[in-house]
């Protein structure tokens, strides 16, 4: 995982307002010039940290995608959730959420797999990455589990989000959750 704190304060300074700017007007609206204008430098400072806005793209979704992996790993592994039930749930609330940092995964792997192909592949990883974490959990907690419980769950959690885009309520995406969580646990 890389270290972040040893990255310039500049650098990152960048990365944060490139994820504001491409989780509020996506990939394609927001352009090099508007994150250079938006983070006050010059793009020429953009291109010397990053190469490529591909290369800024990437840098984005791995710093969400580290920063995932790192509160899935300590929601499964926390004594706080006793359950399978409560930790999948927890799993679910931590991305069907448009603020979240999964929100960027998301919409790179309907924005970018054509322009960005090395970019995409950070969300595709993340996103097996979920489903083997969730199945792991499944397997140790319950005596019979499968593979596509897990790829359940990662569609329930992008159907929440689409839920969400079109409506700004999560109950509905929740009876589902509900639903399933009873006949998984």
């Amino acid at each position: 995982m890389p270290n972040y704190l040893e990255t310039p304060a500049k650098k990152l300074h960048i990365i944060r307002t490139a994820i504001r700017l491409f989780t509020t007007y996506g990939f394609h609206t927001a352009g090099v010039d508007l994150i250079a204008k938006e983070s006050k430098i010059p793009k020429a400072t953009l291109y010397n940290y990053f190469h490529s806005k591909e290369g800024l793209i990437e840098i984005c979704l791995l710093v969400q995608k580290d920063a995932l992996m790192e509160k899935v790993t300590e929601l499964i592994e926390t004594t706080q959730y006793f359950t399978l039930t409560d930790k999948l749930k927890q799993i679910y609330l931590l991305h069907a959420d448009l603020n979240g940092a999964y929100y960027l995964l998301f919409k790179a792997i309907f924005e970018i797999k054509a322009l960005y192909p090395h970019a995409y592949q950070s969300a595709v990883r993340y996103r097996r990455w979920l489903k083997n974490e969730v199945f792991c959990l499944m397997t140790e907690t319950k005596k019979v589990a499968s593979y596509a419980e897990a790829e359940i769950l990662v569609f329930m959690i992008d159907g929440a989000i689409l839920g969400l885009l079109t409506s700004d309520r999560i109950e509905e995406q929740t009876k589902s959750l509900n639903y399933f969580l009873v006949r998984v646990a």
